[in-house]
């Protein structure tokens, strides 16, 4: 009996994803609930598990397809488990004698019968097949065998760099793998003739492009930003912060705060604490524009940006005024994890009211970040540094942070603004004021 594979619910007025790559082939057996696919959304990307164990024996789109929530993609046979048809690897065989050398500019796998080339490396099918196109593309490029190196990908998967470090990595010929085009060469002169070009500019310093083609969710970065920038009266004020009180009030309580809370206490905390404490006194920086209406928020919903293997996301930390010190540090770790694993779905980004977004991690000494519509303003956190200050009327060294507001001047008033910034900046000087919220 045949189960059809459908397109879950993606989240909130998400109607349709693109299918990012198929993590199982046709004849390959799948538990129930078992992931045989990944789906990218405008937001996430979410797996499509199988809702029967059995057996996958078709494919109804191919990766790079857009497929509809609800959707049929793919048909489990719950009768024949454990049993492999072979038509699949047959017909990768023939479809391997007529693709495109260079494997670009198709769409490999679509339904189990149009595969990546493998005729010209001494790879495996079914290993070829399992792979991403990017990383098909690098495993013919650089001659290296996929089943002699271990993937760093979501479970062992392989990644394009996986590849790369393992041809960079190479001391020498790898066996079976670095003379094969050469042993070929005798009897099948015209496919092994690309494998020379291939490898010759590598010696001379080759100069190299690759299309790859956006994801969903980088056009959708790309096109939110890009409307923020046409839509919005962007301005940035600027603010730098001295950054000892917070650095004490770590080094003396962090060790009691993980013990009691399991967490550790970062700075996030502090400056979600202190941007509610502000929002208080200069409540337009937490309000957005709705036509020709302002609509303010009684509360803040905090958008933290961090950042995932395919881009910049921006889960919302809710409630965040009325949250504590180790709430908000064990919800924006959560985040954390959850992106890495791509497992944050469109609920956890919907909404917010306010955006926080921490280059310091990154090394930025200082940016001007941009708006995330609808919002109205975004905080933008740089590195910690040393620097000369005068105290005192005395020059000393003090760890000092830039800090930069941009915000919508169709709603913000440079006074505003000005005053917004000043109050977090005050709030991280002297932490007690988060304490008697003043």
């Amino acid at each position: 009996m045949a189960t059809d594979v459908e397109v879950p619910a993606l989240g909130e007025s998400i109607t349709e994803g693109t299918l990012a790559q198929w993590l199982k082939k046709p004849g390959e057996t799948v538990a129930a609930d078992e992931p045989i696919a990944s789906l990218e959304t405008d937001k996430v990307s979410v797996e499509v598990p199988s809702p029967v164990a059995g057996v996958l024996t078709e494919q109804l789109a191919g990766e790079g397809d857009t497929v509809a929530v609800g959707a049929v993609i793919a048909r489990i046979d719950q009768t024949t488990a454990g049993a492999a048809p072979a038509a699949p690897k047959a017909d990768a065989a023939v479809a391997a004698s007529t693709t495109n050398p260079a494997g670009a500019g198709e769409t490999p796998a679509l339904r189990g019968d149009a595969t990546a080339p493998v005729a010209e490396a001494e790879h495996d099918d079914d290993q070829i097949t399992t792979l991403s196109p990017a990383v098909r593309r690098a495993v013919l490029e650089y001659h290296v065998d996929p089943t002699s190196i271990r993937g760093t990908g979501k479970d062992g998967r392989l990644t394009k760099d996986d590849v790369i470090a393992a041809a960079q990595g190479k001391a020498g010929p790898t066996p079976a793998a670095a003379p094969a085009p050469q042993a070929k060469a005798p009897a099948a002169p015209a496919s092994a003739a690309p494998a020379p070009q291939a490898k010759a500019p590598a010696a001379a310093g080759e100069r190299k492009e690759e299309r790859v083609k956006m994801t969903r969710m980088r056009q959708t970065i790309a096109r939110r930003l890009k409307e923020a920038q046409n839509t919005a009266a962007m301005l940035t004020t600027f603010n730098d912060v001295d950054m000892s009180a917070v650095i004490d009030a770590r080094a003396r309580y962090k060790d009691l705060f993980e013990k009691k809370h399991g967490i550790r206490l970062g700075f996030m905390g502090f400056f979600v604490k202190a941007v509610a404490l502000a929002a208080k006194d200069v409540p337009s920086v937490n309000a957005s524009i709705e036509g020709e209406e302002i609509v303010y928020h009684d509360y803040l919903d905090v958008s933290v940006a961090v950042s995932a293997p395919k881009g910049l996301v921006v889960p919302v930390v809710r409630n965040a005024d009325r949250m504590s010190f180790a709430e908000i540090e064990k919800t924006i770790a959560d985040f954390g994890k959850r992106a890495k694993e791509g497992s944050l779905t469109a609920d956890d980004m919907a909404g917010g009211t306010f955006t926080i977004s921490n280059g310091g991690v990154f090394g930025s000494l200082l940016s001007t970040p941009i708006i995330n519509p609808p919002q109205s303003a975004v905080l933008g956190m740089h590195r910690i540094e040393e620097r000369p200050v005068v105290k005192d009327g005395q020059i000393v060294a003090r760890p000092m942070m830039y800090l930069a507001l941009s915000y919508d001047h169709r709603l913000i008033d440079g006074r505003e603004a000005v005053t917004f910034l000043v109050r977090v900046k005050e709030a991280i000087e002297d932490p007690t004021r988060l304490l008697i919220d003043l």
